[in-house]
């Protein structure tokens, strides 16, 4: 994944003069592509280093309603804390602090993918270089690992240390539900899979884009998932964002279940180039979107505030 956020950098860099470094629709309004969301905010977060850490690389984020409190992790295992508040339009965020993800076994570094957070307010933390999912407090230390089943344990079964277990999400039905950058070994490259801790599997097919990967997943009000992917082929290739819905209810005796795309941003129609890796639900059929900037200081970290049309 890091060679293609280097190209992706390059990309942005080479063309930095055309491409918008945010969701903003440049294309001809007339043929404006039709989407399933509303884009009702959106803003870049640049931030000066805290507690000697810089603000970068975000690959997932998290949304504590109650406590209004928005998480945030970086690739190089950083965890950050905002107070945040949300209406028709981010009304507050506030950055508090940085922590570095620690824990009692002394591990020198952490490829930390995925965050979310159950209805107690316990957040869950997932990784990549050795498939991991586990508890972590507010302040970033990390407590029990959860146990895994075999398949997404085992590490020979993923396509390499970097596709491992990039997205986190907690159903209350189901609980924590996971899934690869990229399908495993077993399975050809666009039949991607959830998985729950449990055991259960949902599979859906990747979007036709060469090297569509999921960068992250978040439970909707109706219990089916909403999925991020992200595609980028080199170059010469569009970079497309795609947003799209998977029904957990609507699946074949295969499990191969149905997906609605809500939202397709391709770079070859006018849309901003980022590199989304995070969501977070806010409120109802409301949520947020990251992007991880690579540690370029040309880029910024861009937070999309979206609803999903009903």
């Amino acid at each position: 994944m890091k060679k293609t956020l280097t190209l992706i950098s390059f990309y942005i860099l080479m063309t930095a003069c055309s491409i918008s470094n945010s969701l903003v629709y440049t294309g001809d309004e007339k043929v404006a592509p039709k989407m399933k969301i509303k884009i009702l905010d959106q803003t870049s977060l640049a931030y000066k280093t805290k507690n000697r850490l810089p603000f970068s690389e975000i690959s997932d984020i998290s949304y504590d309603e109650k406590h209004q409190k928005l998480y945030m992790i970086g690739d190089k295992g950083y965890f950050y804390t905002f107070s945040a508040k949300f209406s028709h339009k981010i009304d507050k965020l506030k950055y508090l602090g940085a922590n570095k993800l620690r824990e009692q076994k002394t591990k020198s570094s952490y490829d930390s993918e995925g965050l979310t957070h159950d209805n107690r307010g316990q957040l869950y933390i997932s990784f990549e270089g050795t498939p991991r999912v586990a508890t972590i407090n507010t302040s970033g230390y990390i407590g029990k690992d959860l146990k895994l089943t075999n398949h997404i344990k085992n590490s020979k079964n993923y396509r390499s240390s970097n596709k491992m277990l990039e997205a986190l999400a907690w159903h209350p039905k189901y609980g924590l539900l996971t899934a690869a950058e990229y399908p495993t070994r077993n399975k050809k490259i666009k039949e991607q899979s959830i998985y729950s801790l449990n055991g259960k599997v949902w599979n859906f097919k990747a979007e036709h884009h060469k090297n569509s990967a999921v960068t992250a997943i978040e439970v909707m009000d109706d219990g089916n998932l909403l999925i991020l992917e992200r595609a980028y082929a080199g170059l010469s290739k569009p970079f497309v964002i795609t947003l799209k819905k998977l029904y957990l209810n609507k699946c074949d005796k295969k499990y191969q279940c149905k997906t609605e795309i809500l939202a397709s941003m391709n770079s070859y129609d006018g849309w901003g180039v980022n590199n989304y890796e995070g969501l977070a639900k806010v409120e109802k059929n409301r949520y947020l979107m990251v992007s991880d900037n690579n540690n370029k200081q040309i880029l910024r970290t861009v937070l999309i505030y979206f609803e999903v049309k009903q």
